[in-house]
């Protein structure tokens, strides 16, 4: 994370900062930083940052109110408040998509087993409402 020492000065001064979300730009560092080709996941991203900023809480805006087991089936069924046991066998039995659901709830589970305290996953109308706990898929330890 190339500029996590900035990003933690702006926090600590208290602004708030938006960061992560096409992912970046890659590169690699010999005597100095060049573009590689490469894809950088945005969800990984967030989560690696957050981990190394010490934040207690991982929000991942997407475009829908919860994850969903079943999604877009029939019996589709949200799922508000899970554990990381809960996440992972889910994860385990496929239950997301591989380049939608599954790459925002693999970041959770990471976040939580790095010592973050809670994830989030919702869409950004019901961003106020997740952080207080009242919407949105809430994971925990």
């Amino acid at each position: 994370m190339v500029e996590a020492e900035e990003i933690a000065s702006l926090v600590e001064r208290g602004n708030l900062v938006i960061t992560a979300g096409g992912g970046g730009v890659p590169v690699v560092r010999d005597d100095a930083l060049r573009g590689v080709e490469a894809v950088v996941d945005k969800d990984k991203t967030s989560q690696l940052l957050a981990s190394e900023l010490g934040a207690d809480t991982l929000v991942i805006l997407t475009d829908v109110e919860f994850a969903y087991v079943n999604y877009d089936a029939s019996d589709q069924r949200p799922l508000r408040r899970i554990s990381t046991e809960e996440l992972r066998a889910h994860l385990d039995a496929g239950e997301f998509g591989e380049g939608s659901m599954r790459p925002k709830m693999e970041a959770c589970l990471r976040f939580i087993e790095q010592g973050g305290e809670r994830a989030v996953v919702t869409a950004s109308e019901h961003l106020m409402d997740a952080l207080a706990g009242e919407t949105g898929t809430q994971v925990r330890a």
